[in-house]
């Protein structure tokens, strides 16, 4: 079973003794990830404004910008009718998931290979630490510039780097290498580096915190370093702490390696709300499967199942299941769900968003009493045999009956 990497607080002061003294921690960022991906299906595009989250007049948000569209002010999490709008002309795909997984999936095999600790914190950046891997792939910043060769010459796909001793630091240094960079802050400048910066490059500080450091008279990070920390802490009460140590470059976390998850959760907000029962349970399959394959690369089983419901008007309900014997198998997991559901939708309203969630963990394959020995055997094998062809092809590439979109006709 593959480590994974999480954190933990670890101290409070910004720079503590025991902080390392060389820059190994990288913070790895793919750039303009999913409309990279888009691009190498439609290299025709490359050049043009390309808005990835759907129709230019739908109801939700970006999901990536490519750089030309970020020109005309388009970012993530703005709403598609307003990128139309800034740019009329930039060409809106729907995206795909499965697709943007996919790749994740073969940049995160490459990081493996540089660390034995790699924490993916979202589909498309992720921190590791190289102390210690010198022997394997030479000094930090010589296997920081190898890793991002690889991954740009195995995928195809742009990436940048930020090299320091604190996970901080490295995620805005990577944010300035952007993009196809790598910047390397070696241990002791990070205050030099952090300081011109404006406060909003800060990780953590949004525009409400913005504005009230303005409202200070605090632009920069070297203003907010040499502000008094009691004078933040009256401000902004804890947060002030954090921000004082943050305007150093400290952070006080550690990465810790514990491959036991607390929860596995999948969910997918509609394009449109639906009524129609087979589209929503088509991808409810779709979900369980997902969640069921990480429950076992976690070397898992799970005892309860949460089905959670949304309607129009975001009210959501949720209704768990607790089994007798643990599940691992996609037939039983996605069964309880389909259950779930069919005896939970009050059908005289449109679905805005499912979701599953599996907890109550036990370790190894244990299964429900449903199976007996021998389809519990052809269960184990069918489900190690997909398993390794959608690590290969992609999670798209095995889809069960269930999660196979219907033919209306």
């Amino acid at each position: 079973m593959k480590e994974l990497a999480r954190l933990r607080a670890k101290y409070s002061d910004p720079l503590p003794a025991e902080h390392p003294a060389e820059a190994a921690i990288l913070h790895v960022d793919m750039d303009a990830f999913f409309v990279s991906v888009e691009l190498l299906d439609r290299p025709d595009l490359r050049g043009k404004p390309v808005v990835v989250g759907g129709r230019p007049d739908a109801r939700g948000v970006v999901s990536a910008a490519s750089y030309e569209a970020r020109k005309f002010g388009i970012h993530s999490a703005m709403p598609l009718r307003t990128a139309a709008r800034l740019c009329p002309h930039a060409v809106f795909l729907d995206g795909s998931r499965g697709k943007y997984e996919h790749w994740s999936d073969r940049v995160a095999a490459i990081l493996a290979k540089y660390s034995p600790v790699v924490e993916m914190v979202s589909i498309d950046e992720a921190y590791l630490d190289l102390a210690g891997t010198e022997r394997l792939h030479g000094p930090p910043l010589a296997a920081a510039h190898k890793l991002l060769s690889e991954i740009t010459r195995s995928t195809s796909l742009p990436c940048s780097g930020g090299l320091a001793a604190t996970r901080l630091v490295a995620k805005v240094s990577s944010e300035q290498a952007k993009p196809r960079g790598l910047l390397w802050i070696p241990a002791g400048s990070e205050e030099q580096f952090l300081a011109p910066l404006a406060v909003r490059k800060i990780p953590g500080i949004g525009e409400v915190t913005e504005r009230a450091l303005h409202a200070l008279g605090i632009q920069t990070v070297a203003q907010l370093a040499a502000t008094p920390q009691e004078k933040l802490e009256k401000v902004f009460g804890q947060w002030g702490t954090a921000l004082h140590r943050k305007a150093r470059g400290g952070d006080a976390w550690e990465f810790v390696i514990d491959a036991e998850p607390k929860s596995i959760s999948q969910n997918h907000t509609f394009p449109e709300d639906l009524d129609d029962a087979p589209a929503i349970e088509t991808m409810l399959s779709h979900l369980a499967q997902k969640a069921a394959k990480r429950l076992r690369e976690a070397g898992l089983s799970a005892h309860t199942l949460t089905l959670t419901i949304r309607y129009s008007g975001f009210e959501t309900h949720t209704r768990s299941r607790t089994l007798p014997t643990p599940a691992q198998f996609d037939p039983e997991i996605g069964g309880v769900f389909r259950e779930l559901f069919r005896a939970n939708w009050d059908r005289r309203r449109k679905v805005r968003l499912i979701g599953v969630a599996l907890t109550g963990f036990d370790h190894g394959p244990a299964q429900m009493e449903l199976l007996d020995g021998e389809r519990r055997e052809k269960a184990e094998k069918l489900a190690r045999a997909a398993d390794r062809l959608r690590d290969r092809f992609g999670f798209g590439s095995v889809r069960f009956g269930g999660s196979l979109p219907r033919d209306k006709s």
